[in-house]
């Protein structure tokens, strides 16, 4: 897993550009940040308490007297050279970051130096992590100390994501970033006192004469000890910011001489390409514009695809040949496709890069390579249609879809005697990387392929399998990820349950779909069926898979609670299991809700779903960028209703099908 200290770098940069903009007074409360499906961590930046001496108050752009103004002043005076520094031709920036994570101060030391219009030096180093960058106008080298290697790309490089100095804010920063006013303030034709005044306009500003330094809405402290240096404080983080503009001569990389580190060339193109894509995503993620805080919900028609918001929730129907399904898919979700593309290829693949000291496409492709063979043409025909429709080669739409997944998340099936009306109840917790910003991409599909079962799949734009779903034939699926990562000489669990809502109408065809086929890694699953109102347990690796049928006893299982499949790790399943048994035989739509609300749910909760697949039906709640999808309002989707009011998909009746006698089974995860 990808540690948390990996995007610290990118937190730390992005913390010290937004202070120096006054985001801190836009965003006083930063919401929390999960490792990569690890334990959780917070960096709070609550208000923090100091002692000031007010001598004079600015509300915003509003002065109440010239003093004041002065004051304000002041204050851009001393952020001038650091707004202006990128109109030079040299200059050099240092940053000491200090953040409290896991409830520890930790440091992160940034420098960067403009040696000309083309070439740099950057190095961001950590205890525990460490990025060098050297450009120049004829190569580019990315450097890992810590892993003792060098990624080198040499010659000419595309404009559009290139890392030359010149012009760089505009691809660093994204217009759907709150850090999108940085553009302006390095803009020559910027009254910077104006648009410091207009950040500022909706906030609290005090300065204190005997400190000499501003206090922002209470909580950010800014001063100015010496000509060319900004301190900026608050509770859990400190950043001291030295500008100067001498720079010593830039020395020329010498491709023959990186000691003992071990080199590997890249393509110039993509190394640049990755660097800014992941640091542009990562300025969208960790401070959204509001276009991302609040989209527009336009909806929008295509041949054979529609997309629809119910409650704040995207909802794309598409239907047809695997071709028309894919090409409708890229054309209604075209911008949040590429954020899913670049939050997995270029922002975790540039800290994966930090923390392995591996180049992630390179990883990628070669899981694709042995996972390709097992995925059935169909998919890859529309993962290539998507591609076509987005104009992006198919390679970078193929890898995307093999995202090794490693969840940590909970799941249950409640039923007869456990629910107040004696229906089957569904829950699906998916716990995974709220960090990358995959919830911009959150969309719901309802899918009719043409000769195969329609399907509702809750998911990502450009992603074309299934982790939750269920189908038309009242058969739902949720996925609980376990170890094995790297064990991929099998089918995609993705695409098992993909395939799964596709072809399977009975538990018992899911259950031969498993294990009549090879599996990758360590899976644990919970499928239901509405009809016969049943469910089971699956626990799966590449050697072996085991259904643990209700009222089977297990060594690892313990006690059973009647009538309910429960699966989840750690306190997560001692909490679960102990709101399911308290609740036992009152459980409904909206306990079931409820049993699937913090703690159950990590803070890294990217989406929960209730399905009741008796009635067709099910219910959705995505994260948000500052809360877990267990904290966000539950949305109503309807499959029946909608499959029925597109008439498209013709029904084959069910087969019967009869299980052993309903019990309970509880199957503790992998931590």
């Amino acid at each position: 897993m990808v540690s948390l200290l990996v995007m610290d770098c990118f937190r730390a940069a992005t913390y010290a550009a937004a202070a120096l903009l006054g985001m801190w007074t836009l965003t006083p409360h930063l919401y929390a940040v999960e490792s990569f499906g690890a334990a959780s961590s917070v960096v709070e930046t609550s208000v923090v308490e100091t002692s000031v001496v007010e001598t004079s108050v600015v509300k915003g752009a509003e002065t109440a007297s010239s003093d004041e103004g002065t004051h304000l002043e002041s204050l851009v005076d001393g952020l001038k050279p650091l707004f202006t520094a990128g109109q030079q031709q040299q200059f050099q920036v240092s940053i000491q970051a200090s953040v409290k994570i896991d409830n520890r101060p930790q440091q992160i030391d940034i420098v960067l130096k403009k040696l000309d219009a083309h070439s740099f030096d950057l190095t961001l180093d950590h205890a525990d992590y460490a990025l060098h960058i050297r450009r120049r106008d004829d190569v580019t080298a990315l450097i890992l100390p810590r892993h003792k290697r060098v990624f080198v790309g040499q010659g000419v490089v595309g404009e559009a994501d290139q890392l030359s100095p010149e012009g760089c804010l505009s691809r660093l920063i994204s217009e759907h970033s709150q850090l999108a006013m940085l553009r302006m303030a390095a803009d020559t034709n910027t009254d910077l006192t104006s648009l410091v005044a207009g950040m500022l306009a909706f906030t609290d500003m005090k300065y204190s004469a005997e400190q000499q330094s501003w206090t922002i809405s209470g909580s950010v402290e800014v001063s100015l000890p010496q000509a060319n240096r900004l301190l900026i404080r608050h509770k859990d983080a400190s950043l001291q910011i030295d500008t100067r503009f001498e720079i010593e001569t830039p020395a020329r990389i010498d491709m023959k001489n990186w000691g003992n580190f071990d080199v590997q060339q890249i393509s110039r193109d993509e190394l640049e390409r990755t660097v800014v894509r992941g640091v542009r995503r990562a300025g969208e993620i960790l401070l959204p514009g509001q276009s991302l805080l609040t989209p527009p919900m336009a909806p929008r028609t295509v041949k054979n695809g529609r997309l629809e918001w119910i409650e704040g929730q995207r909802v794309a129907t598409l239907w047809g040949t695997p071709e028309e399904i894919g090409t409708a898919h890229g054309l209604l979700l075209p911008d949040e496709s590429r954020r899913c593309i670049e939050s997995v290829l270029y922002t975790f693949g540039l800290a994966h890069v930090i923390r392995t000291g591996h180049w992630f496409r390179q990883d990628l492709m070669a899981a694709y390579e042995r996972l390709s063979p097992f995925i059935p043409e169909r998919h890859k025909m529309e993962t290539r249609a998507i591609a076509a429709a987005l104009n992006i080669d198919a390679e970078t739409a193929e890898t995307l879809n093999v995202f090794p997944e490693m969840f940590h998340c909970s799941g249950f099936a409640v039923f007869g005697s456990a629910t107040k009306d004696g229906k089957l109840y569904h829950g699906r917790v998916l716990d995974y990387m709220t960090t990358i910003g995959l919830q911009d991409a959150a969309t719901t599909f309802i899918i009719e392929p043409k000769g195969q079962i329609a399907f509702a799949n809750v998911g990502y734009a450009a992603f074309t399998g299934s982790v939750s779903g269920m189908n038309a034939e009242m058969i739902s699926l949720g996925e609980m990820g376990g170890r094995g990562e790297g064990n991929w000489d099998g089918v995609p669990m993705a695409t098992l349950m993909r395939r799964a809502l596709e072809e399977c109408r009975t538990l018992d065809e899911v259950k031969h779909l498993w294990t009549e086929n090879p599996r990758t890694c360590e899976y644990y699953y919970v499928f239901a069926d509405g009809e016969t109102n049943q469910a089971v347990g699956v626990a799966a690796t590449p050697e072996s898979i085991e259904f643990i049928d209700p009222g089977q006893g297990h060594e690892r299982l313990g006690e059973g609670i009647p009538d309910a499949v429960v699966l989840s790790a750690g306190s997560r399943l001692e909490e679960l299991r102990r709101r399911v048994k308290e609740k036992h035989g009152l459980i409904d739509e909206e306990l079931g809700m409820w049993l699937m609300s913090r703690p159950v749910a990590m803070q890294s909760n990217l989406h929960n779903v209730l399905f009741i697949p008796a009635d067709g039906v099910l219910y959705v709640a995505n994260a948000s960028h500052r809360k877990p999808a267990a904290e966000m309002p539950y949305v109503r989707i309807d499959l029946k209703k909608m499959l029925s009011s597109n008439a498209r998909q013709t029904q084959v009746p069910r087969r019967p099908q009869i299980l052993s006698q309903e019990a309970a089974v509880v199957l503790p995860l992998a931590e």
